[in-house]
C-alpha cells in the first residue's frame, strides 16, 4: 500500500511538472490604475492558486480557533473529577 501511494504521488508530480513545462507562455496581468505584469503562465497560475488557499484558510481559521477553545474546554471538563461528598453518620 505504501509504494502505490508513492507511486500516485510520482504521477502527481510529473503530471504537474508536465503542465508546467507546456504553460511557459508570457502572460500579461493586468492590475489597477494601468499597472500591469508579464511572465510565465504557470507563475501566474500558481500565484492565484496560492492566493486562493490563503483565502479559503483564513476563512476557515476563526471555526477552528473557535471548535479548538471548545474542546479543550470540554477536555478539561472531562479530566476534573466531580466533587461528591459522601454523608458519614
Amino acid at each position: 500500500m505504501k509504494y502505490l501511494v508513492w507511486l500516485l504521488r510520482a504521477a502527481i508530480f510529473f503530471l504537474l511538472f508536465a503542465f508546467s513545462l507546456n504553460n511557459q507562455h508570457d502572460v500579461t496581468v493586468h492590475w489597477f490604475f494601468g499597472m500591469q505584469w508579464r511572465g510565465p503562465m504557470v507563475l501566474a497560475m500558481l500565484a492565484a492558486f496560492a492566493l486562493g488557499l490563503a483565502v479559503g484558510l483564513l476563512t476557515v481559521l476563526p471555526r477552528w480557533w473557535r471548535h479548538g477553545r471548545r474542546r479543550a474546554a470540554l477536555d478539561g471538563a472531562a479530566r476534573t473529577p466531580s466533587t461528591q461528598i459522601a454523608e458519614h453518620d
